[in-house]
């Protein structure tokens, strides 16, 4: 306990899945959360868990001006920002995704989201945090590492994630800002997404998930709180020394 203690932090899609997990391990510890989501109704439900450590605001992470109102809203109600997890994402927004057959507006809604939506929020937190230091943490993939041809926009977009992660920590390390960039690349995660991923290969998800011991060495799939427990430890400072990492979580899958 107290890892985070007394710590301001906001991390996007936090409704659901990975995002609530974050969400929850940073309170655990000591933070104070801005819980932000396109979701309005599940936001505002969830965070009624946590009493006076969260407060929820609607987000669109791919527009410019809401990611301008957010801040405003964390830097009016708080000391500051020293904590933020890039989180939210989407994966597809059609069941298919190759060279072949992904059209343009595909390709460009999903790096609207999963890209140009990290890129706003680092740049956002790096005018916040500049004058204090920090920590900000961004959900990429495995498929930022490995060849994705049925997930072509998606993988894509975790690896531009990737690269951007390491440009802003080294700006960020030049300039003496005090703030560390990091990533974290999981797995298939037993959420919502996880299981449109499942459903994407068939319409049995079950069956998709049942056939991860045949992928994943340690033979389970990773549920949100371990992805959670990687952002907490890049968060803390315990991770004061590590800046344009990326912290694997997937059981072992791209060992193979």
């Amino acid at each position: 306990m107290g890892r985070l203690e007394n710590k301001i932090a906001l991390v996007t899609g936090a409704a659901t899945g990975i995002g609530l997990a974050t969400a929850r391990r940073f309170i655990e510890e000591g933070a104070k959360v801005f819980m932000t989501d396109i979701n309005e109704e599940a936001g505002k439900s969830v965070v009624e868990e946590f009493g006076s450590q969260a407060i929820f605001v609607v987000q669109d992470v791919a527009i410019e001006e809401h990611w301008k109102s957010v801040m405003q809203t964390v830097l009016s109600e708080s000391a500051g920002l020293d904590i933020l997890v890039n989180n939210a994402g989407i994966l597809s927004i059609g069941n298919r995704q190759t060279i072949e057959d992904t059209d343009l507006s595909h390709w460009q809604a999903i790096q609207k989201v999963n890209v140009e939506g990290v890129f706003l929020g680092c740049q956002s937190a790096v005018r916040a945090m500049k004058g204090r230091g920090g920590a900000i943490v961004n959900l990429s993939s495995v498929a930022a590492i490995i060849g994705t041809p049925h997930l072509l926009a998606y993988g894509a977009s975790k690896a531009a994630v990737r690269q951007l992660t390491k440009s802003v920590a080294i700006h960020c390390a030049n300039r003496g800002y005090g703030i560390r960039c990091n990533s974290v690349h999981p797995d298939p995660v037993r959420t919502n997404m996880g299981d449109a991923l499942m459903g994407m290969y068939g319409n049995d998800i079950d069956a998709g998930w049942n056939a991860i011991p045949d992928r994943i060495p340690i033979k389970t799939p990773s549920e949100p709180v371990d992805i959670a427990n990687g952002a907490l430890f890049l968060a803390s400072e315990e991770a004061r020394h590590i800046t344009g990492a990326e912290l694997v979580i997937d059981g072992g899958l791209t060992a193979i």
